[in-house]
């Protein structure tokens, strides 16, 4: 999906012997998609990134899913996820289906004696709060607040915290991340009428080559399997790559909202397509501007979407009630709408500060005992008064 990157030293022709100072071959690593048939990368390491001392004993990292079936609005208060040191035990998937997981994760630690991979899903890595450095094969990437890390499938990489006071929102995807098409030209190209530009995506830079040896504990998630297994290289061993397979990041910040005369759908919130779900951003825009507008949207019956609100800052006009790092979910088969009296109250006004990342998946979510546990039950009964 992104646009061709070239960081580093790279041969001057690919699958051609490309040699170190002291005449020994760099390794070529080709990292492909779909097989051989999609974008692809290929990665230039000092040794090989096959040589594996130890596989150590897998464990479960499935999900504790616990109500399959449901059908009533439901809210959670992610901030009363509790933080944990450790990113890996801190990521709780609170809804998940066959598609997508929505996990939240709040690490005080950075990690610093272990690496990990998603061999099973990409991941899309909300920073709600904190700043740091993702580093990987590809080199580094500084985020901040407001940052979309866009991490395909495969990628080795380490997360480098600041500060300990960190909110993530992970959504890992069982297919590709895209670009929605209709954002994109023939050849791929984003289009003038697309809320981004190729401008905003941020590529990998810094590349620095670890030519290490030792003991690199990697973690392997695959098919909600975790796999420890150890190398005997740095696993960020790259001299150079070229290519489009790579993590990138993109700010919701930059997100440049779509508006009309009268109250515009969803669908031009999106940002990205996954496998039968979409991830949208509503950033700060004006309102509609039609004299007789009705800013607040209007009520909408879930025929065939789960609809996630995460909300991530700002003052929500349809909501009497939002707290920073609430999800609200609105399940298939029942309309949802605003809250009484926030129809009136968004007439006349001009413009919003909301911020939100919104998750619409086409197939039925399950919840977790995570999500169970930070459960705001009130909230399905929000619209009698």
């Amino acid at each position: 999906m992104p646009h061709y990157q070239r960081v580093g030293s790279v041969p001057p022709k690919r699958h051609t012997q490309f040699r170190k100072p002291d005449g020994s071959l760099y390794q070529e690593e080709l990292v492909s998609t779909e097989g051989f048939s999609n974008n692809y990368s290929l990665v230039y390491h000092s040794h090989p990134p096959t040589i594996a001392t130890k596989y150590h004993e897998a464990f479960s990292v499935a999900p504790p899913v616990v109500e399959v079936e449901h059908c009533r609005p439901r809210a959670f208060m992610g901030y009363k996820h509790a933080p944990t040191e450790d990113y890996l035990k801190g990521r709780k998937p609170l809804m998940v289906n066959n598609d997508c997981e929505i996990t939240v994760c709040a690490p005080t630690k950075s990690m610093t004696d272990y690496f990990y991979k998603n061999s099973s899903a990409d991941e899309c890595i909300f920073i709600h709060e904190g700043e740091g450095i993702f580093k990987s094969v590809y080199g580094e990437l500084e985020f901040k607040y407001g940052d979309y890390i866009m991490v395909p499938r495969g990628t080795i990489y380490q997360l480098h915290f600041n500060s300990e006071n960190n909110r993530l929102l992970i959504v890992e995807s069982f297919g590709p991340y895209e670009f929605p098409k209709r954002y994109l030209s023939r050849y791929g190209q984003l289009m003038e009428h697309s809320p981004y530009y190729e401008r905003d995506i941020i590529a990998p830079s810094n590349l620095k080559t670890h030519d290490e040896k030792g003991e690199f504990l990697v973690y392997i998630k695959k098919n909600q399997m975790m796999y420890p297994t150890t190398y005997m290289y740095h696993p960020f061993g790259a001299i150079g790559w070229d290519g489009c397979h790579y993590p990138y990041i993109f700010s919701i910040h930059n997100f440049e909202p779509i508006t009309g005369r009268l109250h515009m759908p969803p669908p031009i919130h999106q940002t990205w397509d996954g496998k039968d779900f979409v991830i949208c951003s509503f950033v700060p825009r004006k309102y509609d501007y039609h004299p007789l507008s009705i800013p607040a949207p209007y009520h909408h019956a879930n025929v065939d979407s789960d609809e996630v609100l995460y909300y991530v800052a700002g003052d929500f006009m349809s909501r009497n009630h939002v707290e920073k790092g609430m999800f609200s979910l609105h399940p298939i088969g029942i309309p949802h709408g605003p809250h009484p009296g926030a129809i009136e109250r968004s007439l006349g006004k001009e413009q919003t500060d909301e911020l939100a990342v919104m998750i619409d998946t086409f197939r039925p979510l399950k919840l977790t005992q995570y999500a169970l546990d930070i459960e705001w039950t009130e909230y399905a009964y929000s619209w009698v008064h």
